[in-house]
């Protein structure tokens, strides 16, 4: 399991990040979704911090260990 803030390539549904900050956290990658989903009901940023790090968030292939 990787301790590093990648996209992965495998359970991604869209991009990957709900996917890689699951990763990175030891959280299922559906509890992430949900709660990303219960948080666009609040006022706030979400969406373009999710941009944010989709473009901040190297691709796993891409990461050397």
């Amino acid at each position: 399991m990787s301790r590093k803030l990648v996209r992965p390539r495998e359970g991604r549904m869209f991009a990957g990040v709900c996917a890689g900050l699951a990763q990175r956290f030891g959280m299922s990658a559906g509890m992430i979704r949900l709660l990303f989903l219960l948080s666009l009901l609040l006022p706030g940023t979400q969406v373009i911090v999710y941009l944010v790090l989709w473009i901040l968030m190297p691709n796993e292939d891409r990461v050397r260990y």
